[in-house]
């Protein structure tokens, strides 16, 4: 049986037949939200008027680019090979993530509209 990642297991032939790891869901959960929390950084890092002024474009760059992360890391971790290459349709796969991940650079867009009309206007 595969052992868990706190005991070194990164990789895995196929994370369907990995045991159970008590309370995986939940970190799984709040280690994808902090992970977008970061791209998010990286945002407002990259383009720092972003958040005053934002626009579609840069919002498209980060979420897309994202994509990497799960087609370079957690898809071959998981035992799917890189950018789901060992799925039953690898491209259906990569598709679903293409659009997930352009949803996330959507949703960075709205919150930067959102956040943008809730700032003080200066007094300069």
């Amino acid at each position: 049986m595969d052992r868990p990642f706190s005991q070194g297991r990164f990789i895995h032939e196929g994370i369907g037949k990995a045991a159970v790891v008590q309370g995986e869901t939940a970190l799984g959960w709040v280690a994808h939200y902090v992970i977008g929390i970061a791209f998010a950084g990286i945002l407002i890092f990259a383009w720092p008027e972003w958040l005053r002024y934002p626009t579609l474009l840069p919002a498209l760059i980060v979420g897309i680019a994202s994509i990497v992360a799960p087609f370079f890391i957690l898809q071959p971790g998981l035992g799917a090979g890189v950018a789901a290459s060992r799925t039953p349709q690898p491209w259906l796969s990569r598709f679903r993530s293409l659009v997930a991940h352009t949803s996330f650079a959507v949703g960075l867009y709205l919150s930067g509209v959102l956040f943008s009309q809730l700032m003080p206007v200066s007094q300069s």
